[in-house]
């Protein structure tokens, strides 16, 4: 593992050569650290978790943290700038997504919902027209909980795309 100070802030990273299919996780608010912790052990995938503030992680060899500045953004910018065809992005932010189904990335919500080339124009039109109704004073609903049916389909989704990706 490699600490360091660097545009993002402090980071603890291992060391993962370009050719290695990892894990990504934006760790804002994810419900589903335990759930990639575990299926990543099983796949022998490393695993990254951003963030803009310290926080704990299990001591294992394949995960590894990366603590990013205050700064607007930076754990999005941080993962986009990495994320490429061998990683795997966990993330319910839209826009992070499109950044990085463009570099080539698979992206999984934490609902297990697969962002794609396809599917990504809809959710960011879809957050558009949410943003637009709580602008103009509209009262919506927040997502629904969390629920057991979601981590299953999250388990499910995440062990196939690694699996895809090995088989590429």
């Amino acid at each position: 593992m490699t600490e360091w100070v660097g545009r993002f802030g402090m980071c603890t990273m291992m060391s993962v050569s370009s050719n290695t299919i990892r894990i990504l996780v934006d760790a804002d608010a994810c419900p589903v650290k335990d759930e990639i912790y575990k299926v990543a052990w099983r796949h022998e995938v490393p695993v990254t978790i951003v963030a803009n503030g310290h926080f704990r992680i299990p001591v294992h060899p394949l995960i590894s943290r990366v603590v990013v500045s205050d700064g607007f953004d930076a754990a999005d910018d941080w993962i986009a700038e990495q994320a490429d065809a061998k990683s795997v992005v966990i993330t319910a932010d839209i826009l992070l997504a499109d950044r990085c189904v463009k570099a080539g990335a698979t992206v999984l919500a934490n609902t297990g919902k697969p962002f794609t080339t396809s599917s990504i124009g809809g959710a960011i039109a879809t957050r558009a027209i949410m943003a637009d109704l709580r602008a103009g004073g509209d009262i919506i609903g927040g997502p629904a909980p969390f629920s057991k049916t979601d981590r299953s389909a999250f388990l499910s989704a995440l062990d196939a795309a690694l699996v895809r990706l090995k088989r590429r």
